[in-house]
């Protein structure tokens, strides 16, 4: 990936960030008042935007490594009328911002654990998650890591929803100097609750939702930066993490 093509990746990740930062969503109290169509459509945007995303290439840690940071993704909701709905009408953003405190452990056995929590701000929702990545092939000078990665995301802040992300991808990574792009394809299972929710047939939905995603870290020693497209299901995000990668 030439500089300038990185640069432009990085605006639009910027343009994320600063929506994240800066977007006023609303509090979610009004989801008793969804259909059922309603309902499914609304978790499945919230799963796309709520799942865990890595901001990290395949490559192993190591046992000594670590990757700590800050971030902001950006999903472009499908159903945004939907989301205002059930927010009982309030103004909502056509991107819905999460931001997040995240860090990434290098295990012996080319393993890394991972943690991200953060908020969407302007709201109650918090969201908390963790990965576990095998780096099948670690990685080396001439020959690209994969990895498999196990994650797992919850909600709270929200009392009338339960949300859970479970989710499992595969990613190949090939470092050239201080950058490293990498690429991916998974799977998502979303389960969301509603409770109190008398006029469902039923209250809780649980479906899967394909992922693909690409993006590429640049570590200038002082800073690593990483910048990440996905599009789980019908919804796309692009991500912006800033922070050190040893």
């Amino acid at each position: 990936m030439t500089l300038s093509r990185f640069h432009r990746l990085g605006l639009t990740a910027a343009a994320a960030l600063i929506a994240a930062t800066s977007a006023q969503a609303a509090d979610l109290d009004n989801l008793q008042a969804l259909s059922q169509a309603e309902f499914r459509a609304l978790s499945e945007d919230l799963g796309s935007a709520l799942s865990y995303k890595g901001l990290v290439p395949a490559e192993s840690l190591g046992i000594v490594g670590f990757d700590i940071g800050v971030a902001a993704t950006g999903t472009t909701l499908k159903n945004r009328a939907i989301l205002a709905k059930a927010a009982d009408g309030s103004s909502v953003p056509k991107t819905l911002p999460v931001t997040t405190v995240r860090a990434v452990k290098g295990l012996p056995f080319d393993l890394d654990i991972g943690v991200a929590v953060g908020t969407v701000p302007g709201t109650d929702l918090r969201v908390a998650g963790g990965e576990l990545r095998w780096a099948i092939l670690p990685g080396s000078t001439l020959m690209p890591a994969l990895a498999l990665r196990a994650a797992v995301s919850s909600i709270s802040g929200v009392d009338q929803l339960k949300l859970r992300t479970t989710s499992l991808d595969l990613s190949i990574s090939k470092g050239f100097l201080m950058f490293t792009p990498y690429a991916g394809v998974g799977v998502v299972q979303v389960s969301a609750e509603l409770k109190d929710a008398a006029a469902l047939a039923t209250e809780r939905e649980r479906f899967k939702q394909d992922k693909v995603f690409a993006g590429v870290n640049l570590n200038l020693g002082l800073m690593n930066i990483a910048v990440e497209g996905d599009k789980t299901g019908d919804a796309s995000s692009y991500g912006l993490k800033l922070g050190l990668r040893f």
